[in-house]
């Protein structure tokens, strides 16, 4: 499969790669002679419906597009959205006299490159073209030395996908009977999702508990100068020989863990430090050591996605975007890699720019090598740098916005991993004396000072808390010896409250996945994304805080499927599928153990060693989905909040109640789907339940004698009749109650029977035009508004609906309609340039609230989102997001449009005829952008199963 020398000289050649960006970049690399093109992301994948399956499959095979009773037999099929391309792509193969086959060099990347050949079925030389940055010299040195296609790369993602698939779509529909339609369960996003609701348990059973110390500020008597201060301040440390006790010593119950330190409450540590007024203080030692910190490692994917979020505040899924477009653009290496190794070209340009940019002092005398800290990394990639054996600073890059600042963060990391360690000293000293009461006090103060910063220079790490001190803090002590005097300036008395675990962040969500050793690094801004859509999860500032509906889910899977949200069980799944990946293991029995049990296969890796706890019977995922009448759904919905309140997660949201329903005293109130669970305490509780819910009887209708009450419903307070029971509900003399919504001015429990009937007599006539066209007043979603015809006109105040008269109204219709610029409003927030469109992002105020926009594509604030604390990342997320799902929905509408169109068109009119094919124009244009937009989301997908 290498280039033959005849067509090195010349012929024709095609490039398939994977985006649209990296063909344009590359094709201008490979000039004349070149067709390169993209193969926009999987070309062919497992059907997602059984409509996509060939008619000879029949039974499961339809279902799953696995044939699990055939050795788990894959059914491949193009995407319907990827035809055209598909057909594109053959029409320039006959063109050629090579085919360069250069997707990513990952699992991923050479699964494409399979589904490539298997589809196109070149009849031409076929070669494996790998790069890890877009250069000139790098996609040059890639045609002259291509590669086989690794075909066991290619047979490990395929065993991810089918048990992605078989987990997927046996235990999703579980959640759907059991729970609400819709959910979804995944290997790993499952996992991803119990991680965060187990945080949520601990901060709920959490108990503060409150602890006193003593700090002191000490003078040395001698006039003090930045390098050497005079003073130092220094914390309890013991009494009489007894440690005091600090946050670390108490357990989540609020108690100590330990008997051997003392505890002290206000009165105590106050009479503490009142006897020591009058004590004279002392040096007892003075620790020295060397302090000793070398630079951290270049960036792989998960530590770029940890400081992006730490230092640029970016989510895990954004930064891929920015990450992408930079390796698409030739800045960077490729972006998803386990690896932390630079080229021999990297080491040498990142040294030459710390001798140029830091000076010689700051060069180690040999290149430093960093080894590999992930299990069973995936490829041997480079680490993420910037591209070239000459690194561009970023002044010199050109860029803007999010991609200079990653750009940056990954620039400086590379330069100061090359660079010498930051040296200095760590300094102790405790200090002593005797309280009035004749007890024993000990202080102790730490420092440290940097003698030479080194990398620091050009890089420190960030900390996921907010409160740690960073690398390249200096704390300086006065210079003091054992047996100097010191005199106390201040004595303090401070109080203390222990703190709950901190929630997780999209970056500490991923280091601890990673530490866990679960799920691939390069997948983890897909499973973000996937718990934050499904609304398992949403953010809260930076916090990434547990819905209660994932609370329902998380308890189904822990009862009724344990081992597939098994921490060590999925971790040693992953260590089975980089087994099967090497060599060193056989799908095909790996996946009949996994699906059908003990028996059905060889024993192996985690399948072997996760069995049910006595050791006997190990059931497969098929036995643990069968038996469904096992399940509760009340039960495992259902949570104790205390006091007899039970908090519930029904099919329209959680809510909390007291009582069994149709009983004396039955409580029952909706709960905020955006309150974090742990602020859901018994009083909260009983706030909602007193609040005013249920149907409130206004009175009788005088004229028909019908019932009005008011309710709280789903989209907000209305009022409603009651009709008789014998009233026909169904068929064509079926009634329908009168209903209408609330004004925004009224409440639940304050609207009157009066208010009831004005509201529910709207739409009210108002009169008509000169020519004859009715003109109602009407109460909409929206607000008040008048319509006539097509024509509505919104109104200012919703009294208008009752007073505005004929006159006033044809004198709104007479001026021109408010459209587009002339009535919009000043943005809310801005936010940045997005990744994707380049184009500048604000927040505005809408028809459904606030929503951010790029000025192509509006997305809504979700549950949990403020147009207070939104992040730059979050908002280019909602905009990717609604990219990807809303196209596919223009497309579905648009289908029948175009018959109807062409049915209704008339030779004789020509003007119709043009505007039915403008239209149609328009359909197609606007069904090939969805098309490309579905592909990217269905790549997206693929890789986050």
């Amino acid at each position: 499969m290498s280039p033959t020398s005849e067509t090195a000289q010349g012929g024709r050649r095609l490039v398939i790669v994977e985006s649209p960006a990296k063909a344009k970049t590359i094709k201008g690399y490979l000039g004349p002679g070149y067709v390169v093109e993209a193969s926009v992301g999987h070309i062919r994948d497992l059907p997602s419906g059984a409509a996509e399956v060939p008619e000879k499959y029949t039974g499961e095979v339809r279902r799953l597009g696995v044939d699990v009773e055939h050795d788990f037999q894959p059914i491949y099929v193009v995407n319907a959205d990827k035809k055209a391309q598909v057909r594109k792509l053959k029409e320039q193969l006959a063109t050629v006299d090579e085919l360069f086959l250069a997707t990513d060099e990952d699992r991923e990347g050479e699964a494409i490159a399979w589904h490539l050949l298997e589809v196109l079925k070149p009849k031409v030389p076929v070669h494996r073209m790998v790069f890890h940055e877009i250069t000139k010299d790098a996609i040059q040195e890639a045609v002259r030395n291509p590669r086989e296609l690794n075909k066991r790369m290619v047979d490990a993602q395929e065993t991810r996908r089918i048990l992605d698939r078989l987990y997927g779509y046996e235990v999703s529909p579980v959640l759907w009977k059991k729970v609400m339609r819709g959910l979804s369960a995944g290997r790993v996003q499952s996992v991803a999702t119990r991680l965060v609701v187990e945080r949520e348990r601990e901060r709920i059973a959490f108990r503060s508990a409150e602890y006193w110390d003593l700090t002191g500020t000490f003078s040395t008597g001698r006039a003090g100068d930045p390098s050497d201060p005079s003073s130092l301040v220094a914390r309890l440390n013991t009494v009489d020989g007894a440690r005091v006790a600090q946050g670390r010593d108490f357990g989540a119950d609020g108690q100590l863990k330990s008997a051997n330190v003392l505890h002290l409450d206000e009165e105590k540590a106050r009479a503490l430090a009142a006897s020591l007024t009058d004590t004279s203080f002392g040096v007892r030692s003075v620790e020295s050591k060397p302090y000793r910190r070398s630079p951290y490692a270049p960036f792989r994917t998960t530590t770029l996605q940890q400081e992006a979020s730490r230092k640029l505040g970016f989510g895990a899924k954004a930064t891929m975007q920015v990450a992408q477009k930079l390796y698409e653009n030739g800045f960077i290496t490729y972006m998803r890699t386990d690896s932390t190794v630079l080229s021999d070209t990297a080491v040498s340009a990142a040294r030459a720019q710390v001798t140029q940019l830091y000076g010689a002092d700051y060069l180690p005398e040999k290149p430093r090598v960093y080894a590999g800290k992930v299990k069973n990394a995936q490829e041997a990639h480079e680490a993420i740098r910037p591209s070239g054996d000459r690194f561009r600073t970023p002044a010199e890059t050109g860029l803007t916005g999010d991609q200079f600042r990653l750009y940056e963060l990954i620039w400086k990391r590379t330069v100061a991993s090359q660079m010498k360690d930051a040296t200095g000293n760590s300094v102790t000293v405790k200090i002593g004396g005797r309280a009035a009461d004749g007890r024993d006090v000990e202080f102790s103060a730490s420092g440290k000072t940097i003698t030479f910063h080194g990398f620091m220079k050009a890089y420190v790490e960030g900390a996921d808390d907010p409160n740690a001190e960073l690398d390249d803090r200096e704390r300086r002590l006065p210079q003091v010896a054992e047996g100097d005097a010191l005199s106390a300036e201040e004595i303090t008395v401070d109080g203390h409250a222990t703190k709950p675990p901190a929630r997780y962040t999209e970056a500490s969500l991923v280091k601890e996945l990673e530490e866990r050793e679960i799920g691939r690094p390069s997948t983890y801004a897909s499973i973000i994304g996937t718990i934050l859509d499904r609304g398992y999860v949403f953010k809260k500032g930076t916090a990434l805080v547990p819905s209660f509906l994932s609370f329902a889910v998380v308890n189904l899977l822990e009862k009724h499927f344990g081992r597939l949200v098994d921490y060590s069980f999925t971790a040693k799944m992953e260590d089975d599928l980089d087994r099967i990946a090497r060599g060193e293991a056989q799908a095909v029995p790996w996946l009949k153990r996994f699906y059908f049990g003990e028996g059905a296969g060889a024993a192996t890796g985690a399948a072997a060693d996760a069995g049910n706890g006595d050791g006997d019977h190990l059931g497969g995922l098929k036995e643990l989905v069968t038996d469904l009448g096992a399940i509760d759904a009340r039960e495992i919905s259902s949570f104790p909040v205390g006091d007899g309140i039970m908090l519930r997660v029904g099919r329209y949201g959680p809510y909390v109640e007291r009582g069994e329903k149709d009983t004396e005293g039955h409580q029952r109130a909706d709960v905020p789907e955006d309150l974090p669970p742990d602020e859901l305490t018994v009083a909260h509780a009983e706030e909602l339940l007193a609040k005013p819910s249920g149907d409130f009887e206004l009175g009788a209708d005088p004229v028909s004698g019908n019932q009005i009450v008011a309710k709280d419903g789903r989209y907000g307070p209305y009022v409603t009749e009651i009709l008789p029971e014998d009233t026909p509900k169904t068929g064509k003399n079926a009634v329908k109650p009168r209903t209408a919504s609330l004004f925004k001015s009224m409440a639940l429990d304050t609207v009157t029977l009066e208010d009831a009937l004005k509201l529910m007599s709207l739409p009210r006539v108002v009169g008509a035009d000169a020519e004859g066209v009715e003109i109602t007043a009407q109460n909409g979603r929206y607000g008040p508004y008048l319509k006539k015809g097509t024509d509505s006109r919104s109104l200012t105040d919703e009294e208008q609906l009752f007073t505005i008269t004929l006159e006033e109204a044809l004198a709104i219709y007479a001026q021109p309609k408010q459209r587009g610029r002339a009535a919009a409003k000043p943005p809310l927030k801005e936010l940045g340039t997005d990744p994707v469109s380049e184009q500048p992002v604000v927040v505005k105020d809408g028809r459904f609230g606030p929503y951010v926009t790029d000025g192509e594509t509006n997305a809504t604030l979700r549950t949990g989102d403020s147009v207070e604390d939104i992040t730059p990342e979050r908002g280019y997320e909602l905009l990717a997001e609604k990219r990807a799902k809303a196209p596919a929905k223009k497309t579905a509408k648009k289908a029948p449009a175009k018959k109807t169109a062409a049915k209704k068109a008339a030779p004789a009119k020509k003007t119709a005829a043009k505007k039915t094919a403008a239209k149609k124009t328009t359909t197609a244009a606007k069904t090939t952008a969805a098309k490309k937009t579905t592909a990217a989301a269905k790549k997206t997908a693929a890789k986050s199963e």
